[in-house]
């Protein structure tokens, strides 16, 4: 089994021209993700749901590498959205992403703790800057959805 390794904290902050329900209501929109970034989410498939719990299988391209994911999703309407890895590439990850109303939209925080199997913990160093960049970037897209 490949050692595991954690990329350290990472936390991203965009302000979205947007209500914080309408900013909700794609950014936490798991269904739809393979439709609004098919670019990032090659295959969404969700397998169960009960109440605001979703247990959904995910593929998600990031940079040259495609992590194949089964993750847990909670959302709480419209403060936060959380994903935990459960199974797969980058098992034991949490996601939390944040809805705060601000005078000028939605301030939109994500808060990610991310472990990253077979790969080498200079890798792992390295990595945080990279995935840093690559989360940035959904970010963009999805706010550029919004604000449309």
């Amino acid at each position: 089994m490949g050692q595991l390794v954690r990329v350290p904290k990472i936390i991203l902050e965009k302000t979205i021209r947007a209500k914080r329900e309408h900013v909700f209501g794609i950014v936490a929109n798991y269904e739809n993700f393979q439709n609004l970034l098919p670019q990032y989410f090659t295959s969404v498939r969700v397998r169960s749901v009960r109440e605001n719990i979703a247990v959904v299988e995910e593929h998600l391209q990031v940079g040259s590498r495609e992590f194949v994911m089964m993750t847990k999703h909670v959302t709480k309407y419209p403060e936060t959205h959380e994903v935990f890895v459960i199974g797969g590439d980058a098992k034991g990850s949490h996601f939390v992403e944040q809805f705060e109303s601000v005078p000028d939209g939605t301030k939109l925080t994500v808060n990610a703790n991310i472990k990253l199997g077979g790969i080498s913990k200079i890798v792992g160093v390295f990595a945080k800057k990279k995935i840093a960049l690559e989360f940035g970037k959904i970010m963009d897209e999805f706010a550029k959805i919004a604000e449309t």
